[in-house]
This record gives C-alpha cells, structure tokens and sequence, in this order.
C-alpha cells in the first residue's frame, strides 16, 4: 500500500515564514504504528483506573505549567491570539482533570432490574481508535477525544490537520511526558491521503472526524463499507437569534465573542445573526462601530484585536465568498477586506437566497445578519439549514429563551451565552453538521462495547 510522501509545513500565517518541515509518514510505519498501538491495548486496558487516572491527572498539570509556551506555539503555527490560546488550553486541563476524576465513575457497571429479570451492563474499551482533527483549536480537539478513550482503556492514533503539524508533536509529547507510554497514544504526521488506508485496518476499531461536511462524508462511508463505529462534527452556520427584549449590552458582548473569538474559525461560532426587527437598528449601529475600531496585529502581542486566519488560502477563500454574496445583492456594512493571511471583520446583511453567505458556512470574522418580524420567524429562518451544530438565543425572559433554545434544530443550545464547550457537558451536531457526542458522560461512552449479561437463577 505504498503512498506518495509529501512533506509537511509549519507556515506562520502572520508573516509567511516557514517554521519547520516534517516528513511523511510512510505507509509501511503506518502499518508498523497501528501494529504497535494493537500490541499496548491489552496492557493499557489492564490497567486500573486509579493508574490511568493519575496520569491524565498529570496531564492536566503539564497543560497548566506549559500554558504561554504552547499558546505561543499556536500564535506563531495558525495565528491563534495568545488570550485565546490560553483560553484553549486551560479547557485542555479541565478536560482531563474531569475524565481522571469522573472516568471509573461514569464506567461503573450498572445493575439492570428490568420487568424481564436482572442483568449487569458493562463499558469495555474497544481497542484502538483513531481521530482526525482540524486545526482550528490544535491542543482542544485532540484533548476532547484522547482524554475520554485513554480512561476507558482505549489506545489513540491521531491524525492532525497538516498545517499544525509542530502543535500535533508537541500535544503527543506533552502526553508522553504525563507517562502516556508512547504506542498507547500515536501521532501519525500524514497528510489526508496517507490517512485512508488507516479506516481500513480492522485492528482499528472507531473513528472520530472533525472537519468539513465533504471531508466527513468520505469518511463516513469509508468507515461503513468496513462496519466501524464513528463520531462526526462537521461544522455548521449556527444561530444568534436575538429577540426584542434581550439585554443589549450583554448580547453585543457575547456576540463579539462569539463571532470573533479565534478569528472566527470555531465551528460553533455565531454564524447567522438573526435579529427582530425592533432591535436590529441599534444592534447593527453599535456592532458596526466596534468593528471599525478593531485593528489587526500580531498574534503574539497582547493589544491584538485580531490576528490572520489560519492560512492565506483560507483568507483568500472567505474573501471569495464574500465578493460573490456582495454581487448577488448583499450589502457589505463594514469590512471584508482581505490583506494577505487578514481579513477584516465585517458584517453583511440584505443578503439573498443562494448566495455564498446564505447557503455556506463563512468560516471567519464574517457575520451574516438577517432581520425578521419577530420570535416564530426567528426560529423558522434558524431552523431553515441542512446544518445543526449549535445556537444561541438572547432575551430577558429566562423562560422565552428556553422555549426559543427547545424548539432549535441543533445538538447544543444556549440562552444569554455564545456557545461554548464544557468538559463536562456533550457537544454534536444533528442533520448534516453529523452525530455522536464528545465529552461528558455521553462522550466517552461513544468508543466501549455497552455489554449486557444478563443473570438468571
């Protein structure tokens, strides 16, 4: 199964530099790699929680000790500001911290009394598993998969996105460093074609995807013609509704956050802003002026406001979409000029069916804004997607917001609050932003044969 090895570039997005040069893997240590990782799972698996918990304990530890060293890396490896990453990286830590502490518990057996009899259902680890990741959050999304299946037994492959590739060697040393012996978590330094032929091995057992709904899909289908379990977060566009009675304040603030934290690059990010018409005036008259004041800088430097995307291709993409919206008929209000890996903040409303900013995800510091009537048009449009990540919804009235955040068509809700993620609580999506959950109690039972015995007299 020989591949065609390229390399793989650390680019520094704010200045083009190239930063270092990785290798490709092979496909005969890829085959070597897997053949490793089968071997430690009945060692790993063997060993008690309180072993494995005390290392993803010392996990979290190092996240927290290594904090401005890594949120440098990120800085200088996909432009990441280095508030964000350490916003980033102390999830990191209370990822792990949670899984160490909550792990054995969550994975108890639970004694089954049923009108049909007694039985015993059991969590055993599948063995290896394997998670692609983007590069948006380089230590977040490994975190949020290793953590969960390290404590339930499982061994790890990782293939990371390519351009991240220093940030993926760092996160496997990190973990290495904890006591993580090194076939128990593998990172596999391949681009997407040396990553398919992993799907195929049946020494690995699920799959995890992060990524773009096409990407996903492939996998997707890849992984049924082999009968294996997987979990797929595929982005979306998700809601900001903001009804007439939200605290305006407190939306314009969470909606600065929400669509600009990470240069808005996170797939819940507030995507399409819906407002009700008797706010949408003054919204739109203070979020304009606060993005014309914010100015682009280095990443690495603490008065940023805001830093390049990702790549320069990635740049040129969302500047793309942009243009072909505005000469559908939508209106530019403020930004959307691009500047190499930059592109400033803008806002754009009026915008039509079938245009890019319509019917795509804008993956950026793009906000599109609709205006309608009020509350039952503000769910119809939210609901008005093949996507269902996340969203979120403002109002005064605890109760209202509620009732709005059942009736979205999403895996993840909010009220008064950007859409987040929490260690402890699920994250996915429904239709086509994918399914299965990651984190919390539901997350890291995703990869454990839910084994029944069923007991008789």
């Amino acid at each position: 199964m020989a591949n065609s090895k390229r390399p793989l570039i650390s680019i520094n997005p704010f200045n083009g530099e190239t930063l270092k040069t990785f290798q490709e893997m092979s496909s005969e240590d890829i085959e070597k790699a897997i053949g490793r990782a089968d071997e430690a799972f009945l060692e790993w698996s063997n060993r008690s929680f309180d072993e494995r918990s005390a290392i993803l304990k010392r996990a979290g530890q190092l996240f927290e000790e290594r904090t401005e060293a890594l949120a440098r890396l990120m800085a200088q490896e996909m432009g990441k500001k280095m508030s964000d990453g350490r916003g980033e990286l102390a999830l990191c830590a209370e990822i792990f911290r949670y899984y160490a502490e909550e792990g054995e518990r969550i994975l108890a057996p639970q004694h089954l009394s049923t009108r049909e009899g007694e039985g015993t259902l059991l969590f055993q680890p599948l063995g290896v598993v394997y998670g692609i990741q983007p590069w948006n959050f380089p230590f977040y999304q490994p975190t949020r998969f290793t953590a969960s299946n390290l404590i339930a037994g499982n061994v790890v492959l990782t293939k990371h996105a390519s351009n991240v590739p220093q940030c993926a060697e760092t996160f496997a040393q990190l973990l290495f460093d904890a006591g993580v012996p090194e076939s128990v978590y593998t990172n596999l330094p391949v681009t997407s074609g040396g990553a398919a032929s992993i799907i195929d091995d049946d020494r690995v057992k699920g799959i995890s995807f992060t990524g773009s709904n096409a990407a996903g899909a492939r996998v997707a289908e890849q992984a049924g013609r082999n009968v294996k379990k997987t979990i797929m977060e595929l982005g979306g566009v998700d809601p900001f509704i903001v009804i007439e009675d939200a605290d305006l304040d407190l939306t314009i603030e969470r909606f600065m956050e929400g669509k600009l934290g990470n240069c808005g690059q996170i797939c819940l990010a507030a995507k399409r802003i819906i407002l009700t018409e008797p706010i949408a005036k003054e919204f739109l008259q203070r979020a304009t002026k606060l993005f014309q004041a914010l100015k682009p800088g280095n990443p690495l430097e603490e008065s940023t406001d805001y830093g390049p995307l990702c790549t320069e291709k990635a740049a040129e993409q969302l500047e793309e979409q942009v243009n072909q919206s505005v000469t559908a008929g939508a209106r530019l209000l403020v930004g959307g000029k691009r500047k190499g890996a930059f592109i400033e903040p803008g806002i754009l409303t009026e915008i039509p069916e079938g245009s890019p900013a319509a019917e795509e995800e804008l993956f950026g510091p793009i906000a599109c804004v609709w205006i309608v009537p009020d509350e039952e048009a503000a769910i119809k449009m939210a609901n008005d997607s093949p996507f269902g990540l996340g969203g979120s919804v403002y109002t005064r009235d605890h109760e209202r917001g509620h009732r709005v955040a059942e009736q979205l068509e999403c895996g993840t809700a909010f009220v008064n609050h950007a859409a987040s993620s929490y260690a402890s609580m699920p994250m996915g999506g429904v239709k086509k932003s994918g399914y299965g959950r990651e984190l919390g109690e539901l997350g890291i039972k995703e990869f454990v044969n839910q084994k029944l015995i069923r007991h008789f007299d």
